[in-house]
């Protein structure tokens, strides 16, 4: 479908499985090359540009490694709550409280993505407006115990059964609170 591409070789640098999942559905061939990078940002930034930022920062990684013909995309997801960012949970415990502090009420979801190759580079965010239904200290415990929600930023996949029981509603690309916002992707691979 993007012929513009053809003599160009992808890599996706993530780990995640459902952003790897999300790539194929456009079908693209890609390449998954991953490293274990700091995800440290400034205290100064506003919560809704640390994705971009962290995104940007990952494909810098990358950059010494690429060749001529190469594009590599990279992206991070953070969940918003209150003007608090929600990170990925260390314990069963910080889960639980950020399920429970997104039980009944708003949040906002936003990811970035940065698309690099030798010549070009675009850098972009998208954002998803997520309300929850209420949620009972048991489907939480639920939750955590069968679906181990530590690797996902606000300590829920909407994919995963949290997802069926307790998004009320959703303002934006649902793809893009499993993260990766596919459709901006693609319009932006059009266009690279």
């Amino acid at each position: 479908m993007l012929e513009n591409l053809q003599n160009k070789k992808i890599i996706l640098a993530s780990k995640s499985p459902r952003r790897q999942e999300l790539l194929k559905g456009l079908g693209l061939n890609f390449e998954v090359r991953t490293k274990d990078i700091e995800e440290i940002y400034s205290a100064d930034l506003r919560a809704e540009d640390v994705p971009v930022f962290l995104s940007e920062k990952k494909a810098n990684e990358f950059l010494h490694e690429l060749k001529s013909g190469e594009i590599i995309i990279t992206s991070d997801t953070i969940v918003i709550h209150q003007g608090k960012i929600l990170e990925k949970p260390k314990s069963k415990e910080e889960a639980h409280e950020m399920l429970r502090r997104l039980a009944d009420s708003e949040h906002i979801v936003v990811t970035g993505v940065c698309i690099q190759s030798l010549e070009k580079k675009i850098v972009f965010s998208d954002l998803t407006l997520v309300e929850f239904s209420a949620l009972t200290d048991e489907e939480i415990d639920f939750y955590i115990e069968n679906y181990k929600p530590f690797d996902k930023a606000g300590s829920y996949g909407a994919q995963d059964w949290i997802g069926f029981v307790a998004i009320k509603k959703l303002t934006g690309s649902y793809f893009n609170v499993m993260g990766l916002p596919v459709h901006r992707v693609y319009a932006e691979l059009k266009n690279f």
